[in-house]
């Protein structure tokens, strides 16, 4: 287990200096000159250069990133912004429990309401209830999220004044937001919840429980259950690192002062540190938890331990020559 812990860590560097150079060179090539905006329209041509020759703007395409990389990899320096001119990296952290607890909490909405609806779903196979979940999951997945909350905020802020459009100020702030970001988690959850119960209910292990005379609710939720939520737990895994990719629009939306809406802004003032560091900080938060999914994957499902410890005993037989190469 350690070595594939450390065999999927060396794997996320050749993958996070994909994205620096990738978003670098967006940033590069994109029309707008950062300098310009810093200072005005009234800013004069002189001051523009200079500026542009402190930030180290005027230096070609390959310097530049050669700097950044080098810098990310001997001083794990992210830049400073060029508005604020304070470390990107501050910034970041400052806003990153704003961006974790959305995703949280829209993670949390979609697991409780994808699982609960794909487990009656599949236990009511083709009721009303089966019908009308599978419709509407189909529309939470094909719904964006930014119009979603458009929406939200106009019927439930402005109509019916039931809750604020926008902030962080209390949890009430957070009840619109989080619904936002978790439908089309929930409807993705709800699909292969039902898909994986339909599956497992039809097998003789569920069958047998039933002829032993235990409670449909104990071989639903004991033995059924907790079977169909093995797939269930990737695609949780793999939905939390969408939510914080997703959160970037539904911050913009509500006014979070998360790194979403940070980076939104960065984008528009042509902050290329800033960009730079908050795709970059996304991305390594990504990779992780998808290494830790992989890894509870491992604990949840018996099947795929016991296939690490045979192999494991078949290299240490191969070592000591007692079963052959082919065998």
């Amino acid at each position: 287990m350690y070595k594939y812990i450390l065999k999927r860590l060396l794997m996320m560097i050749p993958v996070l200096l994909g994205v620096v150079l990738i978003v670098f060179t967006l940033m590069y090539f994109s029309p707008g000159d950062p300098a310009k905006l810093m200072l005005g329209d009234s800013a004069s041509e002189e001051d523009v250069q200079a500026l542009r020759e402190e930030l180290g703007l005027n230096d070609p395409y390959i310097v530049q990133l050669g700097n950044y990389i080098k810098d990310l990899v001997t001083k794990l320096d992210f830049g400073n912004s060029y508005i604020t001119g304070r470390p990107v990296m501050t910034e970041i952290l400052e806003r990153f429990p704003n961006t974790a607890l959305l995703a949280v909490l829209a993670a949390s909405v979609s697991v409780i309401i994808g699982v609960s609806c794909g487990v009656i779903a599949a236990t009511k196979q083709y009721s009303i209830f089966d019908n009308i979940a599978t419709a509407v999951s189909l529309i939470g997945v094909s719904m964006p999220s930014f119009w979603l909350g458009l929406m939200c905020v106009i019927i439930f802020s402005i109509n019916l004044g039931l809750l604020p459009a926008s902030g962080s100020y209390g949890p009430e702030y957070w009840i619109l937001p989080s619904i936002t970001l978790g439908t089309a988690s929930a409807a993705s959850i709800m699909r292969i919840t039902r898909s994986s119960m339909l599956e497992v209910i039809r097998q003789d292990y569920i069958r047998t429980a039933r002829a032993k005379g235990q409670v449909e609710k104990v071989v639903v939720l004991k033995h059924a259950l907790k079977n169909a939520l093995i797939p269930v737990v990737t695609v949780v895994g793999l939905q939390f690192g969408n939510l914080l990719g997703g959160s970037v629009l539904i911050e913009s939306v509500f006014a979070i002062p998360g790194i979403g809406k940070y980076m939104i802004d960065a984008i528009k003032s042509r902050d290329m540190p800033v960009v730079m560091g908050s795709v970059l900080f996304l991305a390594i938060i990504f990779s992780f938890v998808n290494l830790m999914v992989d890894i509870l994957y491992s604990y949840i499902d018996p099947r795929i331990k016991s296939q690490y410890k045979s192999a494991k005993r078949k290299q240490r037989l191969q070592k000591a020559g007692v079963v052959g190469e082919n065998q």
